[in-house]
C-alpha cells in the first residue's frame, strides 16, 4: 500500500504530492497527519489518497514514520474544501490545509494535558457512615461529601473548595474509601454569561421564519437572509433551528463577527445545550483551542460557535451555518489565503448538505440585493420581542454647540440625558469609534502632522499614567510627542480630536463615583478579556461603557436605556464607496442596544451633517428607505453589485521597487488584455497609482485598481488577476484583491 501525502512546505516547487510505502501494520486514511521522511529532514503531512500500485521503483519510495495521530485530522469535505481553496487562491494546497487544523498541531507543540483525579470506591449509601467515621478530620470529611456523586473529579477542582487536598485523599485512598488515578482533561474555554435555559415563548414573526427553515434544514438545502430589525429575538430563532438539527442528528455552527461577541453567544448556547457547545476563536490559550477541536472532532460537541477561522472547524454531517451580523467586513481574512468566511459558509452548506442563514439587522447591500435577486430567500423579522418599541433618536448638530461655546466632547442634550439616565438608575452605552486620548497632532503654526515613520498615516495620542505616547495603529509603533514642531521649530504643537481614552476621562470628571468600562483594543488584550469587561457592565459594577465598534452590534444589556454617538461623521468621511453603508451599519446597529428592556430606550447621535441622507434614515431605523437611495447611487457611480472592484497591490520595502513592480504588472496586463480581447471587454475603469495610505509598516505601496463590469469575463479576468499576481518574483510583494474591504 502507498500514500499519496501532502508535506507541510509552502512553496511552490513542492506543491504535489509525494508517495511514500506504509509499513506492514500501520493503518492510514485519507486526511491522517503523519511524519515522513523528506530529505534529511522529518516532516508532517497529511495522506490525500491510498493506492496499491506506485510507478517508481520500490528502491526510490521511502516510508512512512508514523501516524501522528489515530484518526484523520481532515475531514473529506474539508480536503475537498483545501483543494478548491487553493485552486481559487492559486496558492499551494499545504497553505490552505493549514487553515484546517489548529496551529497548535503543527510541531507537536501541543500535548494532551493530564492531571490526577478522584472518586469514590464505595457506594453513595455508605458515604455517611464514612464521613461519621473521620473524626475530627473537616479535610476527609468534606472531601467525601464533595465526591459523593460518585464521578471522577479533577483534584484541581476540589483544590479550590478544600485547601491542599492530595495528602487527605491518599489517606482516603489507603482506607479503601477513594480511587486516585491520571486522567486526560479536556481544557474548558470560560463559558462566559450565562441566561436562562427557559425556552421563552415565540413571537409570532418568529414561529412565521422557523415555520421556512425548518423544512429546508431537513431538506439539507437552503440558503436565507434573515432581515430582522434589532432586539426582534433573531438569537432565539437561531437557538430553536440548531436543537431541531441536533435532533437530525446532524452538526452546526454559529459564526460571530467580533470576539467581543463570542461569550455571550457562548454563553446562551451552553445555558441550552450544556457541554455539546464548543468554542473556537483566536484568543484562546493554544491548549483550549488544541482541546476545543478535538472535542469537536470526535463529535462530543455538535454546535460550534466561534469568529471567522471557526467556518473550518471539522463538524461531520453538516447541517446548518448562521452566520450572525453577516454584513461585517471581518468575516474577510486580509491574510493570505484571502477568504471570505461568508463564501466558504455557502461552500461547505451546499457540499455538505447544510443550511446557509445569513441574519443581519442591517444586511449588506450586495447580500440584500441578492436576495432580492431571489438568490438567497429573503426572511424579515420587522418588529422587536414582545412589540417592544425602538429607541427614539435625536440628532445633535455639533456645529451648533460650538456657537454656544461648548467645548466638551459631549453636547449638552447628551449630557442631560447623561445625567437622567444615571439618577433613575440605568445604564448608558456611548460609541467613539476611535481609540486613545487625541486623534493626531499637529502643529498651529505651519500645519505639520506628526506622522508614523512606518506608515503613512497621523498617530495617535495615548494618555498612560506617567509614559503617555504617541501610538500608530496600523504597525504597532511608538514616540513620544513632540515639544516643538518638527518642521519649523514652532512650539504651538496642538493635540486634536478624541478618542475612547478622552471620552473616559471627560465621563470620570462627571459621574466621579459611576463605575465606567472603556472596551477597545487597548483594554481588551488580555486571555478573556472582552467576557471580563462585559460581566462589569452586565452585573451593573459598571454603568457606563464606552467603547470603538466592538459595542456596536450583537450585545444584549436590558438594563441599557441610553446610547450616545459621539462623533457620527468618523466613518462616513472615509475614501471607500462604502463609507455611507458603513456609516449606516454602524449608527443602527449601537442604537439597536438601546430600549431592549421594559424601559423604552433614547438615542442621541451627535455629528456635523445632520442634514446627511444616511445619518438620517440611521435615525429613522429606515433600512429600506437606506437601501434604496445606496442602490441607486451605486447604479448611477457604477458601483458593486452592478460592477466588480479590483486591484492588484504592490507593496515593496523601497519605493523604487513597489513602483517598478506595478509599471512592469502594468505591462503585462496591457498584453494579457491585447491576446484575450474578450476579457479587455469587462474593463470599464484602469488606474495605476498609489492608494491613500502610501507607506504602511514600512513597505511602499502601488495599486492598480480596475472596475469591472460583472459577469462572467470579470470572474475570468480576477482569476488571471490573481495567477499574476502569484507569479511575480522580486524584491516587491503582489496581492491580488477583490472587492476588498478597504481601499486604502
Amino acid at each position: 500500500m502507498y500514500a499519496q501525502v501532502i508535506v507541510d512546505i509552502v512553496h511552490e516547487n513542492v506543491a504535489h504530492t509525494f508517495t511514500y510505502a506504509v509499513p506492514e501494520g500501520l493503518a492510514l486514511t485519507p486526511g491522517q497527519r503523519v511524519a515522513v521522511p523528506f530529505g534529511p529532514r522529518r516532516l508532517e503531512g497529511i495522506v490525500l489518497a491510498l493506492t496499491e500500485t506506485c510507478e517508481l521503483p520500490p528502491e526510490k519510495v521511502r516510508p512512512v514514520l508514523e501516524a501522528l495521530e489515530p484518526y484523520p485530522a481532515v475531514l473529506p469535505a474539508l480536503i475537498d474544501l483545501a483543494q478548491h481553496m487553493a485552486d481559487d487562491a492559486h496558492c499551494p494546497l499545504a497553505e490552505t490545509l493549514r487553515l484546517m487544523l489548529p496551529a497548535e498541531m503543527r510541531g507537536g507543540r501541543v500535548h494532551v494535558k493530564e492531571q490526577p483525579v478522584a472518586r469514590l470506591a464505595i457506594p453513595p449509601e455508605q458515604v455517611p457512615e464514612a464521613v461519621a467515621a473521620q473524626g475530627r478530620s473537616v479535610k476527609r470529611r468534606t472531601l467525601l461529601q464533595l465526591l459523593q456523586g460518585g464521578s471522577w473529579r479533577p483534584v484541581g477542582d476540589l483544590a479550590m473548595l478544600v485547601r491542599d487536598p492530595l495528602p487527605s485523599l491518599r489517606q482516603l485512598r489507603d482506607a479503601g474509601l477513594v480511587e486516585l488515578d491520571t486522567r486526560e482533561i479536556l481544557r474548558r474555554p470560560g463559558g462566559g454569561l450565562q441566561t436562562d435555559s427557559v425556552d421563552p415563548p415565540l413571537m409570532d414573526t418568529q414561529r412565521e421564519v422557523l415555520e421556512e427553515l425548518i423544512p429546508a434544514a431537513e431538506a439539507g438545502r437552503g440558503r436565507f437572509l434573515l432581515h430582522g430589525v434589532t432586539g426582534s429575538g433573531k438569537t432565539e430563532v437561531f437557538i430553536r433551528l440548531v436543537r431541531h438539527v441536533l435532533a437530525m442528528g446532524k452538526g452546526t455552527m454559529i459564526l460571530v463577527p467580533e470576539i467581543a461577541l463570542t461569550p455571550q453567544m457562548v454563553g446562551w448556547f451552553r445555558s441550552r445545550f450544556g457541554e455539546v457547545a464548543a468554542v473556537l476563536h483566536s484568543r484562546l490559550s493554544a491548549g483550549e483551542r488544541f482541546d476545543e477541536w478535538r472535542r469537536i472532532r470526535r463529535g462530543d460537541a455538535r454546535v460550534v460557535i466561534g469568529a471567522r477561522s471557526a467556518v473550518f472547524a471539522p463538524v461531520e454531517r453538516l447541517g446548518l451555518i448562521v452566520v450572525d451580523e453577516e454584513h461585517e467586513t471581518t468575516y474577510q481574512s486580509d491574510r493570505h489565503p484571502r477568504y471570505d468566511a461568508r463564501d466558504v459558509a455557502a461552500w461547505r452548506c451546499e457540499r455538505e448538505g447544510g443550511t446557509l442563514l445569513l441574519a443581519s439587522a442591517t444586511p449588506s447591500i450586495l447580500s440584500f440585493s441578492r436576495a432580492r435577486e431571489g438568490k438567497y430567500r429573503l426572511l424579515e423579522m420587522p418588529h422587536r420581542v414582545m412589540d417592544r418599541p425602538l429607541p427614539e433618536v435625536e440628532i445633535v448638530d455639533m456645529r451648533r454647540e460650538l456657537t454656544l461655546g461648548n467645548r466638551s466632547v459631549f453636547s449638552q442634550s447628551l449630557q442631560k440625558a447623561l445625567r437622567q439616565c444615571m439618577a433613575r438608575g440605568g445604564q448608558a452605552m456611548l460609541l467613539m469609534n476611535h481609540r486613545g486620548y487625541n486623534s493626531f497632532v499637529s502643529c498651529r503654526s505651519c500645519g505639520y502632522v506628526v506622522k508614523c515613520s512606518q506608515c503613512d498615516v497621523s498617530m495617535t495620542y495615548h494618555v498612560g499614567g506617567t509614559d503617555s505616547r504617541l501610538h500608530c495603529h496600523y504597525c504597532g509603533a511608538t514616540a513620544l510627542p513632540p515639544e516643538t514642531c518638527p518642521q519649523c521649530g514652532s512650539r504651538y504643537i496642538r493635540y486634536f480630536g478624541a478618542g475612547t481614552q478622552k471620552v473616559e476621562e471627560e465621563l470620570r470628571q462627571m459621574f466621579p463615583e459611576t463605575g465606567i468600562v472603556r472596551m477597545d483594543i487597548d483594554t481588551t488584550g488580555g486571555k478573556d478579556g472582552h467576557a471580563k469587561l462585559l460581566d462589569e457592565f452586565r452585573s451593573g459594577r459598571a454603568r457606563l461603557l464606552v467603547g470603538t465598534q466592538m459595542i456596536a452590534k450583537g450585545l444584549d444589556f436590558p438594563r441599557v436605556t441610553l446610547v450616545g454617538v459621539i462623533a457620527a461623521d468618523l466613518s462616513l468621511n472615509l475614501p471607500d464607496y462604502r463609507a455611507r453603508e458603513r456609516t449606516f451599519q454602524l449608527l443602527t446597529q449601537v442604537a439597536g442596544r438601546a430600549g431592549r428592556g421594559d424601559t423604552p430606550g433614547q438615542v442621541i447621535i451627535q455629528t456635523y451633517k445632520p442634514d446627511d441622507a444616511t445619518i438620517q434614515s440611521a435615525a429613522a431605523q429606515d433600512y429600506r428607505g437606506f437601501y434604496a437611495q445606496e442602490i441607486a447611487h451605486r447604479r448611477m457611480g457604477l458601483y458593486p453589485p452592478f460592477t466588480v472592484m479590483a486591484r492588484l497591490l504592490v507593496e515593496a520595502k523601497l519605493p523604487g521597487d513597489a513602483q517598478r513592480a506595478a509599471e512592469k504588472l502594468s505591462e503585462a496586463l496591457d498584453a494579457l488584455l491585447a491576446e484575450e480581447k474578450e476579457l479587455g471587454k469587462c474593463v470599464l475603469l484602469r488606474t495605476m497609482d498609489q492608494p491613500s495610505v502610501k507607506l504602511l509598516r514600512g513597505r511602499h505601496r502601488w495599486h492598480i485598481l480596475m472596475k469591472l463590469w460583472a459577469g462572467d469575463s470579470a470572474e475570468a479576468l480576477c482569476a488571471k488577476l490573481n495567477e499574476m499576481a502569484r507569479a511575480q518574483t522580486g524584491p516587491a510583494e503582489v496581492y491580488f484583491e477583490y472587492n476588498p474591504t478597504t481601499m486604502m
